[in-house]
C-alpha cells in the first residue's frame, strides 16, 4: 500500500510540485527544505521512503543518508545534479537504495518511489538458522539482533537466503535485484555485498553467511 514519503528538497517550488504528484499517487508526502532538520524528523516519524536531495542548506545529503541509516533501514532515493560514477558508488556504500538525477520529470520521480517500494515490499520468509525475514515490516534478524539493511542489501539476502547453496552471478543478482532493467555495474553489486557482509558480522562476529565463489558470483551458506 501506498505509505509516507519524505521529500527532502531545497526548493519550495519544486517539493511542491513533487508533493502534488506523490500526493496524486496516492502517498501521504511531507516535504523539509533544512538539512539538519531531516534526521530528528525520521526518527520521530518513521516515514515509509526518503526522497533525498544530494545538495542542502545545513547539512548535505550524503550525511544525512549516513546518519540515518546508522539507525533506520527506510529505503533513500537521493536525487542529485552530480552524475560522477564516484559519487554514485559513495552514495550506494553510505546506504542509499537508488538514485534519480536533475533534470527529470516529477513522473519519473514517482514511477522510481513505486519501484524502491516494491522491492522492500512482500511477504515474511521463514526464520533460517536463525535469520529472518519479514517483508511486511522490512525488518531483518539475525540470532535476535537486528540488521539495518537497506531495501536494496534486505532484497539481496532475502534472494540468497530463499535458494540456500544456490549460485547467482553478478548479472542474475542484477536482473532480480532491479527489475526495470536499470543499467548498474558488477561493481555496484559487489559494494553491495561487502555492505552486507560488513552488517552480518557485526551482528555474528566470525562467521560467513554470503559466501564468494570465484569467477561465479555469491551464494547464501548458514555456517
Amino acid at each position: 500500500m501506498p505509505g509516507k514519503i519524505l521529500v527532502v528538497e531545497d526548493e519550495p517550488r519544486l517539493a511542491g510540485v513533487l508533493r502534488d504528484y506523490l500526493e496524486q499517487a496516492g502517498y501521504e508526502a511531507h516535504c523539509l527544505g533544512d538539512g539538519l532538520a531531516v534526521v530528528p524528523w525520521v526518527r520521530e516519524k518513521a516515514p515509509d521512503l526518503v526522497l533525498l536531495d544530494l545538495m542542502l542548506p545545513g547539512k548535505d545529503g550524503m550525511e544525512i543518508c549516513k546518519e540515518i541509516r546508522s539507525f533506520s533501514p527506510v529505503p533513500i532515493l537521493m536525487v542529485t545534479a552530480r552524475v560522477e560514477e564516484i559519487d554514485r558508488l559513495l552514495g550506494l556504500e553510505l546506504g542509499a537504495d537508488d538514485y534519480i538525477c536533475k533534470p527529470y520529470s516529477p513522473r519519473e520521480v514517482v514511477a522510481r518511489v513505486k519501484a524502491v517500494l516494491r522491492r522492500a515490499g512482500g511477504q515474511p520468509s521463514p526464520a533460517s538458522h536463525g535469520l529472518f525475514l519479514d517483508k511486511d515490516r522490512y525488518q531483518a534478524t539475525l540470532r535476535g539482533v537486528a540488521l539495518p539493511l537497506t531495501a536494496v542489501e534486505f532484497q539481496l539476502l532475502h534472494l540468497l537466503a530463499s535458494n540456500p547453496g544456490r549460485i547467482y552471478s553478478r548479472s542474475q543478482l542484477m536482473d532480480r535485484i532491479y527489475s526495470d532493467q536499470r543499467v548498474v555495474s558488477d561493481r555496484t553489486i559487489d559494494s553491495h555485498v561487502k555492505k552486507l557482509r560488513r552488517k552480518i558480522e557485526a551482528a555474528v562476529p566470525g562467521e560467513e553467511w554470503i559466501r564468494s565463489v570465484y569467477g561465479v558470483g555469491y551464494k547464501f551458506e548458514a555456517p
